[in-house]
């Protein structure tokens, strides 16, 4: 998801009528891009709605227009749930913002497969390669770059160390025997366990790409990926694990209809220490903070526990970040500004921030300076495998086939067995 923040009102749906790029024509808009003497304006389409990456943003553009005053940016930012869909008409129609968040994997590719992203190989080579390979990986197809990612992170469980002390649990759960042991303390205790948007769908397919990672592994799951099949026990499994969670009725009064990000979303109920956790990826903490009052010293973070048995190994890592992709169509300045805000004195800006995680090889190390930050990168660097989010990894419908059906087994109209072959049927047609 990112990356997958925010709470501001959405930009207006006419943008998605006409052209996202609004540059001059021709060679003169080229030129005036590097030269100053031609007027040049793009549309940066992003998910800062929320600080400290909306700040970042704002004051990164405002160094670049003054050191190019013939370049305007229009900094257009969406809350993460209407961004999707929006994007999604939009290239449907043929088109692309000029600047454009992207989380890499399969929704990129069917982009490049349309022909709407620049090829970024040769005119960011220098960029390129000062990011680390497992940032750059999501955005990478056939040897080529399409897209340079700004963060890079994963999903964990992010808790109130109050509630669980509360609860009696002096140790995060290390196995999902363990976890589904602190739920009924929680609950015990009177406190939520889980927060979760059940209406956003997304937060939802978490748990299960977690527990088939840890039941199934990482490789079986990505064999699946490419056979298509996800009708093996392994991944039933997952979703017979998911159901014991789900049966204990750990989630907050009216989840079902609950977003992310809104005041009485996920976000909010763990930040108003409402509910004991959540599993959200790197942003958790700004967008706690933004939606509610905040944990300060209270919040924790923890991976997603082993499961007993299982085949998969507990240090493997899911999740992803936020990345850019340019426009086939976007003025030189567009992809000028990108390199511009992935400028090591630059990007640390937001690393130091708390915002997002280095990706970069050399220039950031120093920059995380924010504890749940460092805990993150820390766990991740030592992961020993990595799954980007399933609904960015595989096609747009197969990944929303993940996220309806997983909704549908936690709100309990739908059987494991019924999950995986619903998502199996989705990949083989859209193989077809």
């Amino acid at each position: 998801m990112l990356s997958r923040r925010g709470v501001v009102a959405l930009a207006a749906s006419a943008l998605l009528l006409g052209s996202c790029s609004t540059s001059g024509d021709g060679e003169g808009a080229q030129a005036g891009a590097s030269t100053g003497s031609e007027k040049v304006t793009f549309e940066f389409w992003n998910l800062a709605t929320a600080d400290p990456l909306k700040t970042f943003w704002a004051n990164t553009i405002k160094e670049y227009q003054a050191a190019h005053p013939n370049v305007t940016i229009k900094n257009i930012s969406i809350e993460n749930d209407s961004y999707k869909p929006k994007l999604a008409t939009l290239t449907q129609s043929g088109k692309a913002p000029d600047l454009y968040s992207t989380w890499g994997g399969g929704v990129l590719k069917q982009h490049i497969e349309a022909g709407l992203v620049k090829d970024l190989s040769a005119d960011a080579a220098d960029t390129i390669g000062g990011i680390t390979p497992a940032a750059l990986a999501a955005y990478q197809f056939d040897g080529k770059t399409y897209g340079l990612p700004t963060d890079i992170g994963m999903v964990g469980f992010w808790y109130n160390k109050a509630l669980f002390k509360k609860a009696g649990i002096t140790t995060p759960p290390a196995t999902w025997t363990e976890y589904l042991e602190a739920v009924k303390k929680l609950k015990a205790s009177g406190t939520t366990p889980i927060a979760l948007a059940g209406k956003a769908k997304w937060p939802g397919h978490y748990y299960w790409a977690y527990l088939a990672m840890r039941v199934a592994g990482l490789d079986a799951l990505k064999q699946a990926g490419t056979t298509n099949d996800f009708t093996g026990p392994d991944f039933v499994t997952a979703g017979q694990k998911l159901k014991e969670l789900v049966d204990l009725q750990p989630f907050q009064k009216g989840f079902l209809g609950a977003d992310y990000s809104t005041p009485d979303g996920q976000a909010a109920n763990v930040s108003n220490g409402k509910a004991a956790m959540e599993l959200m990826g790197q942003w958790a903490p700004s967008v706690q903070k933004d939606s509610g009052k905040g944990l300060g010293d209270d919040l924790g973070f923890f991976p997603f526990p082993a499961v007993e048995g299982g085949k998969g190994a507990a240090g493997d890592a899911f999740g992803g970040g936020g990345g850019l992709a340019v426009s086939v169509n976007a003025p030189p300045a567009a992809l000028d500004f990108l390199k511009f805000a992935l400028k090591p004195e630059n990007h640390s800006k937001a690393v130091k921030a708390g915002g997002v995680l280095p990706v970069l090889k050399q220039g950031e190390e120093d920059a995380v300076t924010d504890p749940h930050i460092k805990t993150v990168s820390e766990t991740l660097a030592a992961a020993s495998g990595f799954q980007l989010y399933l609904d960015q990894e595989y096609p747009p419908a197969v990944g929303q086939e993940v996220n309806d059906v997983v909704a549908e087994l936690i709100g309990g109209t739908k059987t494991p067995e019924e999950v995986v072959q619903a998502i199996t049927e989705t990949a083989k047609s859209e193989s077809e």
